[in-house]
Protein backbone atom coordinates (compact mmCIF):
# COMPACT_ATOMS: atom_id res chain seq x y z
CA UNK A 1 0.00 0.00 0.00
CA UNK A 2 1.22 3.29 -1.17
CA UNK A 3 1.69 6.57 1.42
CA UNK A 4 0.76 9.42 0.40
CA UNK A 5 3.46 12.11 0.49
CA UNK A 6 2.30 15.61 1.44
CA UNK A 7 4.53 18.71 0.95
CA UNK A 8 3.92 22.50 0.13
CA UNK A 9 2.67 23.55 -3.52
CA UNK A 10 4.16 26.05 -4.85
CA UNK A 11 0.80 28.27 -4.43
CA UNK A 12 1.47 27.95 -0.59
CA UNK A 13 5.12 28.75 -1.15
CA UNK A 14 4.26 32.27 -3.42
CA UNK A 15 1.66 32.93 -0.65
CA UNK A 16 4.00 32.49 2.26
CA UNK A 17 6.50 34.70 0.77
CA UNK A 18 4.26 37.26 -0.54
CA UNK A 19 2.99 36.96 3.61
CA UNK A 20 6.38 37.55 4.60
CA UNK A 21 7.74 40.22 2.26
CA UNK A 22 4.91 42.66 3.42
CA UNK A 23 5.94 41.85 7.33
CA UNK A 24 9.16 42.79 6.91
CA UNK A 25 7.73 45.87 4.78
CA UNK A 26 6.10 47.19 7.35
CA UNK A 27 8.33 46.48 10.05
CA UNK A 28 11.00 48.50 7.89
CA UNK A 29 8.39 50.95 7.69
CA UNK A 30 8.06 51.33 11.52
CA UNK A 31 11.52 51.61 12.10
CA UNK A 32 11.97 54.31 9.45
CA UNK A 33 9.36 56.25 11.25
CA UNK A 34 10.56 55.54 14.67
CA UNK A 35 14.07 56.73 13.79
CA UNK A 36 12.62 59.72 12.14
CA UNK A 37 10.43 60.60 14.53
CA UNK A 38 13.15 60.10 17.22
CA UNK A 39 15.60 62.91 14.87
CA UNK A 40 13.17 65.02 14.70
CA UNK A 41 12.57 65.29 18.47
CA UNK A 42 15.85 65.52 19.33
CA UNK A 43 16.52 67.94 16.85
CA UNK A 44 13.69 70.55 17.83
CA UNK A 45 15.08 70.24 21.68
CA UNK A 46 18.72 70.74 20.82
CA UNK A 47 17.52 73.92 19.11
CA UNK A 48 15.45 74.95 22.10
CA UNK A 49 18.41 74.43 24.01
CA UNK A 50 20.55 76.40 22.32
CA UNK A 51 17.97 79.36 21.76
CA UNK A 52 17.59 79.26 26.06
CA UNK A 53 20.96 78.97 26.98
CA UNK A 54 21.56 82.29 24.52
CA UNK A 55 19.08 83.98 26.18
CA UNK A 56 19.30 83.03 29.85
CA UNK A 57 22.73 84.12 29.44
CA UNK A 58 21.75 87.70 27.84
CA UNK A 59 18.77 87.87 30.42
CA UNK A 60 21.41 88.24 32.87
CA UNK A 61 23.26 90.65 31.03
CA UNK A 62 20.26 92.54 30.75
CA UNK A 63 19.41 92.47 34.03
CA UNK A 64 22.83 93.85 35.29
CA UNK A 65 23.00 96.45 32.50
CA UNK A 66 23.37 99.95 34.28
CA UNK A 67 24.96 98.67 37.05
CA UNK A 68 28.02 100.86 37.49
CA UNK A 69 28.67 101.13 41.31
CA UNK A 70 26.99 102.64 44.37
CA UNK A 71 27.73 106.05 43.28
CA UNK A 72 25.35 107.99 40.92
CA UNK A 73 28.27 110.12 39.06
CA UNK A 74 31.64 108.23 37.96
CA UNK A 75 34.41 109.91 36.97
CA UNK A 76 35.77 108.74 33.18
CA UNK A 77 39.12 108.14 32.95
CA UNK A 78 38.93 105.72 30.49
CA UNK A 79 40.80 105.73 26.85
CA UNK A 80 38.52 108.26 24.52
CA UNK A 81 36.22 108.57 27.10
CA UNK A 82 34.61 105.19 26.19
CA UNK A 83 33.23 104.82 29.53
CA UNK A 84 31.00 107.97 29.43
CA UNK A 85 29.14 106.55 25.99
CA UNK A 86 28.36 103.67 27.63
CA UNK A 87 27.38 105.23 30.57
CA UNK A 88 25.16 107.71 29.19
CA UNK A 89 23.49 105.17 26.75
CA UNK A 90 24.32 101.41 28.35
CA UNK A 91 21.69 99.55 26.20
CA UNK A 92 21.18 99.83 22.61
CA UNK A 93 19.83 98.13 19.95
CA UNK A 94 20.06 99.03 15.78
CA UNK A 95 17.58 97.74 13.60
CA UNK A 96 19.59 98.23 10.70
CA UNK A 97 22.60 96.09 11.62
CA UNK A 98 20.87 94.24 14.25
CA UNK A 99 23.04 94.95 16.55
CA UNK A 100 22.27 94.72 20.59
CA UNK A 101 25.15 96.54 22.97
CA UNK A 102 25.43 96.01 26.35
CA UNK A 103 27.38 98.22 29.18
CA UNK A 104 26.85 95.63 32.07
CA UNK A 105 28.43 94.68 35.07
CA UNK A 106 30.14 91.27 35.06
CA UNK A 107 28.72 88.65 37.28
CA UNK A 108 30.80 87.00 39.69
CA UNK A 109 34.14 87.84 37.87
CA UNK A 110 36.39 89.17 40.26
CA UNK A 111 39.81 90.16 38.93
CA UNK A 112 38.78 88.73 35.10
CA UNK A 113 38.12 90.21 31.42
CA UNK A 114 36.33 93.63 31.77
CA UNK A 115 36.51 96.34 29.31
CA UNK A 116 36.50 98.85 32.16
CA UNK A 117 36.72 98.83 35.35
CA UNK A 118 35.36 101.47 38.66
CA UNK A 119 37.44 102.39 41.30
CA UNK A 120 35.29 103.33 44.45
CA UNK A 121 34.90 104.29 47.93
CA UNK A 122 31.16 104.27 47.75
CA UNK A 123 31.38 107.35 49.87
CA UNK A 124 32.62 110.30 47.44
CA UNK A 125 34.47 109.10 44.45
CA UNK A 126 34.34 106.49 41.67
CA UNK A 127 36.59 106.27 39.02
CA UNK A 128 36.61 104.14 35.35
CA UNK A 129 39.33 102.96 34.09
CA UNK A 130 39.85 100.70 30.69
CA UNK A 131 40.92 97.61 31.11
CA UNK A 132 44.51 97.08 32.09
CA UNK A 133 45.10 100.44 32.81
CA UNK A 134 43.29 101.33 36.18
CA UNK A 135 46.03 102.25 38.74
CA UNK A 136 46.22 100.01 42.16
CA UNK A 137 42.83 100.31 44.41
CA UNK A 138 43.52 102.67 46.96
CA UNK A 139 42.85 102.28 50.81
CA UNK A 140 38.71 101.76 50.83
CA UNK A 141 38.49 100.96 47.58
CA UNK A 142 36.73 98.08 45.46
CA UNK A 143 36.52 97.56 41.92
CA UNK A 144 33.61 96.87 39.92
CA UNK A 145 34.32 95.21 36.32
CA UNK A 146 32.12 96.50 33.14
CA UNK A 147 31.42 94.73 30.01
CA UNK A 148 30.83 95.90 26.75
CA UNK A 149 28.93 93.13 25.02
CA UNK A 150 27.85 93.13 21.18
CA UNK A 151 25.75 90.95 20.04
CA UNK A 152 25.28 91.01 16.56
CA UNK A 153 23.09 88.91 14.20
CA UNK A 154 24.47 88.43 10.34
CA UNK A 155 21.30 87.19 8.48
CA UNK A 156 23.92 86.29 5.56
CA UNK A 157 25.45 83.45 7.37
CA UNK A 158 22.08 82.66 10.25
CA UNK A 159 24.53 83.41 12.83
CA UNK A 160 24.42 85.41 16.04
CA UNK A 161 28.16 86.49 17.42
CA UNK A 162 29.19 88.04 20.77
CA UNK A 163 32.20 90.42 19.99
CA UNK A 164 33.30 89.55 16.21
CA UNK A 165 33.11 85.74 17.45
CA UNK A 166 30.32 82.91 16.69
CA UNK A 167 27.87 82.49 19.48
CA UNK A 168 24.99 80.07 18.16
CA UNK A 169 24.52 79.28 14.76
CA UNK A 170 21.54 78.16 12.02
CA UNK A 171 19.50 81.27 13.43
CA UNK A 172 16.72 82.18 11.56
CA UNK A 173 15.54 85.72 13.17
CA UNK A 174 16.81 87.74 16.53
CA UNK A 175 14.67 90.91 17.37
CA UNK A 176 15.09 93.41 20.18
CA UNK A 177 12.32 95.09 21.67
CA UNK A 178 12.19 97.70 24.86
CA UNK A 179 9.03 98.05 26.87
CA UNK A 180 9.01 101.73 27.55
CA UNK A 181 7.50 103.13 30.63
CA UNK A 182 5.14 106.62 29.88
CA UNK A 183 7.22 108.87 32.12
CA UNK A 184 10.25 108.46 34.47
CA UNK A 185 8.94 107.88 37.04
CA UNK A 186 6.54 104.92 36.21
CA UNK A 187 7.27 101.59 36.35
CA UNK A 188 4.92 100.11 34.33
CA UNK A 189 5.37 99.55 30.44
CA UNK A 190 3.16 101.47 28.65
CA UNK A 191 4.68 100.14 24.70
CA UNK A 192 6.88 98.27 23.49
CA UNK A 193 9.25 100.01 20.88
CA UNK A 194 13.20 99.39 19.16
CA UNK A 195 14.08 102.66 20.45
CA UNK A 196 13.65 104.43 23.60
CA UNK A 197 15.34 106.53 25.67
CA UNK A 198 16.98 105.01 28.34
CA UNK A 199 15.45 106.61 31.13
CA UNK A 200 12.04 104.80 30.03
CA UNK A 201 13.15 101.58 29.21
CA UNK A 202 11.71 99.12 31.94
CA UNK A 203 12.38 95.80 30.16
CA UNK A 204 13.73 94.19 27.01
CA UNK A 205 12.31 91.60 25.33
CA UNK A 206 14.54 89.35 23.10
CA UNK A 207 13.11 86.95 20.79
CA UNK A 208 15.22 84.44 18.41
CA UNK A 209 14.61 81.77 16.12
CA UNK A 210 16.82 78.42 15.11
CA UNK A 211 16.48 76.57 12.20
CA UNK A 212 17.59 72.86 11.75
CA UNK A 213 19.84 72.46 8.55
CA UNK A 214 18.41 69.10 7.89
CA UNK A 215 15.35 70.44 8.12
CA UNK A 216 14.39 67.33 10.24
CA UNK A 217 12.37 69.56 12.66
CA UNK A 218 10.17 72.50 12.55
CA UNK A 219 11.63 76.18 13.54
CA UNK A 220 12.38 77.15 17.16
CA UNK A 221 10.84 80.25 18.56
CA UNK A 222 12.16 81.45 22.18
CA UNK A 223 11.04 84.22 23.63
CA UNK A 224 11.90 85.97 26.98
CA UNK A 225 11.50 89.08 29.18
CA UNK A 226 14.29 90.21 31.22
CA UNK A 227 13.22 92.94 33.76
CA UNK A 228 15.84 96.09 34.10
CA UNK A 229 16.95 96.12 37.48
CA UNK A 230 18.47 99.67 37.81
CA UNK A 231 17.73 102.96 36.46
CA UNK A 232 19.13 104.24 32.83
CA UNK A 233 19.80 107.44 32.48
Amino acid sequence: MKTLERGFGLVEVMLALVLGLVMSLALAQIFVSSKSSYASQTSSASLQEDARFVLSKMVQEVQLVGMFGCLGKVEDASVSNGFSRAFEDPITWDTNSHTLTLATAGAGEGGGWSTWVIHSDCISSATAYSNGRAPRLAVGETAMPIHRQVYRFNKARNELSLNGQPLVSNVRAFSVLFGVAGSINDRSIARYAATAEPSLIRSVRLTLTLFDPADRAQEQTVDVVAAIRNRLG
